[in-house]
């Protein structure tokens, strides 16, 4: 598997503090779009491993980073560089637009 899955617990650790951007996918298992766009993440993790890391936050099991970022809709993917959001993404997207979307963020 090639993204991570992190938790409020070890946030700032893995994204706030990491060397490279990351990209955080806010997700929750009952969500279909949700489950639509992960295996798309996984490809372009491996992809784009080196350049990127893709980390997933279970919002039910962790609601307080969420809360905190005024996540409202998933899937939600941040990009976070240098420990500040750098790019926000609401909602599936195809593969390409994904891998397009993180590539003109990083």
């Amino acid at each position: 598997m090639s993204t991570q899955k992190i938790t409020d617990a070890t946030f700032e650790q893995e994204v706030l503090k990491a060397a490279e951007p990351v990209v955080v996918d806010f997700w929750a298992e009952w969500c279909g779009p949700c489950r639509m766009i992960a295996p798309a993440l996984e490809e372009i993790a491996a992809e784009m491993k080196g350049k990127i890391k893709v980390v997933k936050l279970n919002i039910d099991e962790n609601p307080a980073v969420a809360s905190k970022l005024g996540i409202r809709s998933i899937p939600t993917l941040i990009i976070f560089k240098d420990g500040k959001a750098a790019a926000q993404k609401v909602g599936a997207a195809p593969k390409g637009e994904l891998a397009r979307w993180i590539g003109g963020a990083v």
